[in-house]
This record gives C-alpha cells, structure tokens and sequence, in this order.
C-alpha cells in the first residue's frame, strides 16, 4: 500500500470532515485535503520530474503546507526527506547532496535557500506562485500503487562522527508505528485533534498518520511552533488536543498553566520524550493537568516505538514502586522485542545495565548508502540503539548514560562531534571536547572545554559567533570552560568523564 492510501479512503469516508486548521481555523475538509495532495502530486511529477522512488526534501517550518507537501509526495510513490527547519544551511545542504534529492521544498525565499544548496537540487518555495500553480493540476486518480518495503521516509540522524546518515523508512515501518501507536499510546477520535508545536520534520510529524486513520483534525498553531500561551487558548477553542512535546516544553506549558490558573481543559493528551524527564518535572504535570501524559522512548531507527509508559503508569501512586516507574521510559511496546545486553551480545539479568537492544517491524531497513554503518548498528536482526539501560524484573526499561555521547537539549539531538569540528576550525582553539550538562530548563546545555592555541586569547562571544556562522544556533555551546589540556588516556581519547567531573566540582558554571 501507499501511505496516501489512508488519505484517500478517509476522505471517501469522511469527507466534509474538519481536516486541517491554522489555528482555530479550519482551511481545508478530508477531501479538500486529498484533491489538494492529489493535484500537487500530479504537479510534482509533470512540472519536476518526480518519479517514484525518487528523494524530495522538505526544509520548511511547521505549516499546513507541510501536510500537504508530504501527502503530494507519496502520492507519486516518492520519498520525503525531512530537515529540521533549524539547521544551519550548510548542514541541510549536506542532507540534499547526500540524499541526492531532486527537489526541495521550502519556506521563505528561493534564492537564498538555492544559493545554501549550490544548486545541487531544484527549490522550490511552497509561498511562491509557482507552488500555487501546482493546484491547478488534474488530481491523479489514485497513490502509485507501491510494496510495503518501499523506502517512504529518509530521516537523517548523526552518529558519534558526528556525520549524519539517512535513516530509510519504509511504508510497512511507518505502519507498524502507528498501530503501537494506538495499542500502546493512545486511541484517536475524529473529534481529536492533533497539534503541531514540536517541529514536523521529527516525532510530531509522524503522529499524522494516526490521525489520518481516523479522520481526526490536525491543527498548526499560528506560530508555527511552541508557545505555551497560545497552546492553553487553543486547548479552549479547538479542544481535544493531542500532541508530542519534548520534557522542556512541558515544562514551560505547566509553568503558564499555574500562572493563568489552568487545568487542562481541552488537552486530551500529550505524549513526552525526546530527552530526559526529571521525575519532580512529570510529578508537576499531573498534579496540574491530571492523567494526560504518556511517555514514549524512541529514536530516528525505530520511530517513537521501543518503550511507552501509559497514562495510567505516569499517573499511578498506588503501586510500592511507583516513583522509580515514573523515572523510567516503560515497558516494550508491542510491536518489538526489547532486551539488555552485554558487550558481546549476551542478555544481562534484571537490574543489570547494558546497551539497549530492539527488533521487530518497525526498525528501519538500514542507513542510506552506508552499508558499514548499517552492518554495525543492525546484527543478527537487532537494533543496537548504543543507548545505555537496565530492565527490571516487570520489563521497565530506565536509561542509565548515553554511549553515544548524545546532547539532548529542548528535545533535539546535539553531538558532541559537530560542535567540537566546528571549534577546531577557529585557529585559536587547541583543542576542543563538548560534553552536556542537566538543565532545568532544556533537559540538557552543551558545554564547551577549549584548549587556546599559544599567543591568542579569543573571548566567548567571539567563540559563540564563530559557531553560530557554521552550525545552528541551538547546537553552540551555552558555556565554556578554558582548560590548559583535556585529560587522556593512554591511547590518546579525550576522557569526557574526567570532564563531567571537573564541571560538577566547578562552581562557577
């Protein structure tokens, strides 16, 4: 089947439905939406050349558009190629090249998104009258008709090298998410809304599909991001709210719910991860909102689908062991296998840490033409997620250290690799190691130890403004610490350990 699919025969079922909203607006009805797709596809294909199987990239904020764009895509049996809006021009460039997209859509201004990609692909701007004029294609009568193991979404995520690889998803993966979706997570309602306030190149925009199925609404705030005051307005006028939020953003919409007094009315539920989640954090929340939450672990190679913990586990305080439940990320979900292991792959007994191990259908086919990569990370039909773990005697999963160094700040992965190439490029810097530090504010802040070339004394802002020419802003260091060398050990490897422990004795920071 075709991921349109969905589309298409909710909109034969349901077709005056409210499908999409900017705001408390509704713009556009289930079949609307379809017709819409259906014309753009048609365009894509006549007008650029799309062919099935072919990569389209989408650098585009948060929008209506986007839903659009997506559905356009697959109903021609292409590939969608999501990049966070946030990155730095050169990165998103790399992810084009890399993934070798013939075309790519964007918000804003075509000319400066071309001249970011050096024209390795066409652009293409969904605000310039050449997009419009894709609507006014006749609709193709139907999605290509496509295999279940066809490649439908290349998401690219960054390893310890710090170089990103194409994550390659294919149809049946994206199926299998969305049915643990609604047997570990949550049931969807066509009253039920979605609500699009984490970016949709990510987890939130995966949850379209669950909603497609059931011809619920999907709502993107007029901000075309977060913010928790207009959150709380549409939890009022929309109502029946769902959506993924990272811990820091709960964090924020709990702090603006006591100061306006409210209780959460009109959210239905809302689904947390992405970082970590400190237990007092998820205490708060539902003291506020009450038993609206639910926890999923996931990440870019099995998509929202290793573990859950259910409304009903984030709300317990009856069980004797309820808060050690609540500071872990719940139990497989039930689409996958999830076990501990050791280094040589042996299943460690309950309590026990190791690297966390996850098989089943929604793991992804592989990386995007990184065949070593993929050798490494897929053995013997197991996902290594090089996330560190320990599994109770009841199959709880609480995530001990990252192996791979991993930032998570606000709800985005940073590693460590980029930020450090970035500042090894300044010619006053000696040496460079990033490490993260808790923050109460974005689950994580990097930090930066720096080791200063003979004879130069470069300051932090020139430091910051440095990093913010060469990558996105949220990834450069919100400290940094200047050290006369970073500890090694014998063969040379930067202990990030030693540092973890200078920065907790530093008081300055």
């Amino acid at each position: 089947m075709n991921l349109a699919d969905w589309l298409v025969r909710t909109a034969r079922l349901m077709p005056n439905a409210p499908a999409l909203l900017h705001g408390a607006r509704t713009v556009a009805t289930y079949s609307e939406w379809a017709d819409r797709a259906a014309r753009i596809g048609r365009g894509l294909r006549e007008a650029y050349g799309v062919a099935p199987g072919d990569r389209v990239a989408l650098f585009m904020a948060n929008s209506i558009d986007y839903l659009e764009v997506l559905y356009a895509i697959w109903f021609v049996g292409a590939v969608a190629v999501p990049i966070n809006h946030k990155l730095h021009g050169r990165e998103a460039a790399y992810i084009v090249s890399d993934s070798g997209a013939r075309l790519v859509l964007v918000s804003g201004d075509e000319r400066d998104a071309a001249a970011a990609f050096q024209n390795a692909a066409t652009v293409l701007s969904v605000e310039s009258g050449r997009y419009r004029e894709l609507c006014r294609y006749e609709p193709l009568s139907a999605p290509h008709a496509q295999a279940s193991d066809s490649l439908a979404w290349l998401f690219y995520t960054s390893g310890t090298t710090g170089s990103p690889k194409g994550v390659m998803l294919s149809v049946q993966n994206l199926q299998a998410m969305s049915f643990a979706y609604f047997v570990d997570v949550d049931e969807v309602r066509p009253e039920d809304a979605a609500l699009y306030a984490a970016p949709m190149s990510h987890g939130a925009g995966l949850y379209n599909f669950m909603h497609v199925a059931r011809g619920a609404r999907h709502c993107v705030p007029e901000s075309g991001g977060f913010d928790a005051a207009e959150i709380l307005a549409l939890a009022e006028t929309v109502g029946s709210l769902s959506m993924f939020a990272a811990p820091t953003m709960v964090r924020r919409l709990i702090q603006q719910a006591r100061a306006v007094g409210h209780s959460g009315d009109g959210i239905r539920t809302i689904v947390y991860g992405g970082g970590p989640m400190y237990v007092a954090d998820i205490e708060a929340a539902v003291e506020q909102f009450g038993p609206r939450f639910v926890q999923i672990y996931g990440q870019g190679e099995t998509p929202m689908t290793i573990t859950a913990l259910s409304r009903a586990l984030v709300a317990d305080r009856a069980h004797p062991r309820w808060r050690d439940r609540l500071g872990s990320v719940g139990v497989a979900q039930s689409c996958v296998d999830v076990r501990i292991a050791g280094p040589t792959g042996e299943t460690l007994p309950p309590g026990e840490t190791g690297e966390i191990l996850v098989r089943g259908p929604s793991v992804m086919d592989g990386y995007w033409n990184r065949p070593d990569a993929t050798a490494e990370t897929l053995r013997d039909g197991w996902l290594w997620t090089g996330d560190m773990g320990a599994m109770d005697e009841d199959g709880f999963v609480t995530l001990k250290d990252r192996s791979k160094d991993v930032i998570i700040s606000g709800g985005t992965n940073i590693y460590p690799r980029e930020v450090e190439e970035v500042l090894l490029r300044h010619d006053a810097v000696h040496g460079a190691s990033v490490i993260g530090r808790p923050s109460a504010e974005w689950g994580e802040d990097v930090v930066a130890f720096v080791v200063i070339t003979a004879d130069k004394s470069p300051s932090v802002d020139e430091l910051d403004a440095f990093c913010r020419e060469q990558i996105a802003r949220f990834k450069r260091p919100k400290h940094y610490v200047f050290v006369s060398a970073l500890p090694k050990n014998n063969y040379g490897k930067v202990l990030k350990t030693e540092l973890r422990r200078q920065l907790d004795a530093d008081a300055c920071l």
